[in-house]
């Protein structure tokens, strides 16, 4: 059961009414292959990495489900947790240009993990997926830029809400029960951002364990557990609590589901930093393009959205000197100049050997910002750089889009020679890989 207030029924109850009646497009299913295919080769490429074998190590027991790249098997809860680590853990997995949140790297990990736990067919597998995918979108425009201005990491916090969701759509729970996991979720939902300071590891953290908050939260509404109803909009609520500088608007949560599918337009990346940097990196190649050299530059200027500041930007003088690969993904002083040397932001970009370059510091120090009022950040996400040669020449390059998103997307065929390219960074043989390959696909043979 759950509660109503007031003569409109409570936000959650409109959201979970819309998702459940909404018949996801094919364009949805595709963008759902298109997440599990990327996020499972993710999860392969970072199996050996220091903070996933911590996160093996807190595993608590043994289970039926799968970490990708891994012999052993686990419980749901530790599955998802490992896999939406190792997904989200090098800043390489999918956006969400409005959010940014990062929906697939929570919500597949969660769907998957629970049906190997369950009977669950491949139809409603791949519907949790797109439902829960849909609603992470949603949720994250409706306060924008607030969540990240308390302090919090919208992937984290709103992840939660998004893997019950998800969870509860791919369990066959109705529509009470479904109120009652976001209501639940809420309350699990955690994650803040001071990881920014030094570059430590619990951002990569946040994806699994909203991943694993969501599965609870779905089982225990499917056992009868309540959860508030007035979760999203109440006087004591998730947007008072994570978003409390910004009136919310909830049109955004449940307007238009089933006509039209926000989640159609999530993007891939194609460099391995933070969402914001990605543009940037793209007008820096642009330049290297035109052979200048690294000591020809006097001083390179990007022009920023005031919103990216505070992640990207500040303090300075750390993010052009970041004190580790992690950090250095969210540096844009750091990106620009990596990408200008090597014409690349891969995951060789950002290992602890590459970022304490002594020629790649010394680029990243000339760069700064200045921030351009008519930025569309966090509408649309550019990238505009202002080279000063030391002959005086001025140049500009303008990216006026994140490249993999919805204005210039990646193709299948770039997203699976990614994938293949992930896996084999993770140490898979080819062979291996298609194997891979062929199971992720087997999920949507039938859709």
């Amino acid at each position: 059961m759950t509660a109503q207030f007031g003569s409109e029924p409570p936000i959650a109850q409109m959201v979970a009414r819309a998702l459940l009646h909404a018949s996801p497009s094919d364009a949805a299913h595709h963008v759902a292959w298109r997440l599990v295919v990327d996020v499972i080769g993710l999860a392969v490429a970072a199996r050996n990495t220091n903070y996933v074998k911590a996160v093996l190590h807190s595993a608590a027991g043994e289970g039926s489900a799968t970490a990708f790249g891994h012999a052993r098997r686990f419980n749901i809860y530790d599955a998802a947790t490992i896999n939406g680590t190792a997904a989200h853990g090098e800043d390489f997995d999918d956006t969400f240009e409005g959010g940014p949140v990062h929906a697939g790297a929570v919500v597949v990990p969660a769907i998957l993990a629970l049906s190997q736990a369950r009977a669950i067919e491949p139809e409603a597998i791949v519907r949790g997926i797109v439902i829960g995918c849909e609603l992470m979108c949603r949720l994250s425009l409706v306060a924008p830029q607030a969540i990240h201005k308390a302090g919090f990491h919208p992937t984290a916090v709103i992840g939660a809400l998004a893997a019950a969701g998800g969870a509860s759509v791919a369990l066959g729970l109705d529509e009470n029960r479904v109120v009652n996991a976001l209501g639940t979720a809420g309350s699990l939902a955690s994650g803040i951002i001071e990881y920014l300071a030094d570059g430590s590891w619990t951002k990569r953290l946040h994806a699994g364990a909203a991943a694993q908050a969501g599965i609870r939260a779905a089982l225990l509404a499917e056992g009868g557990f309540i959860g508030p109803a007035t979760v999203l909009e109440g006087s004591h609520g998730f947007f008072k609590a994570f978003a409390p500088s910004r009136v919310p608007d909830f049109s955004h949560a449940f307007e238009g589901i089933g006509t039209r599918w926000l989640m159609e337009q999530m993007a891939f990346k194609p460099y391995a930093c933070g969402t914001m940097t990605q543009p940037f990196v793209d007008c820096a190649i642009q330049l290297a393009d035109t052979g200048v050299k690294a000591e020809e530059i006097e001083k390179l200027v990007c022009r920023v959205g005031e919103g990216t500041v505070h992640r990207l930007w500040e303090p300075l003088a750390l993010k052009q000197n970041p004190p580790n690969g992690y950090a250095a993904k969210f540096s844009t002083p750091y990106c620009v100049a990596v990408g200008f040397l090597d014409r690349a932001a891969g995951l060789m970009q950002f290992t602890e050997d590459r970022v304490r370059d002594p020629r790649t510091r010394a680029l990243a120090a000339k760069v700064s910002y200045e921030i351009d009022p008519h930025d569309e950040y966090p509408r649309n996400f550019t990238g505009t750089i202002i080279a000063t040669l030391k002959d005086g020449r001025v140049l500009e390059y303008r990216k006026g889009h994140m490249r993999g998103g919805a204005k210039e997307p990646l193709t299948d065929a770039e997203v699976l020679s990614k994938f293949r390219a992930n896996c084999a960074f993770g140490g898979l043989s080819a062979d291996e890989t298609e194997q891979l390959l062929k199971m992720a696909s087997g999920y949507f043979q039938e859709n």
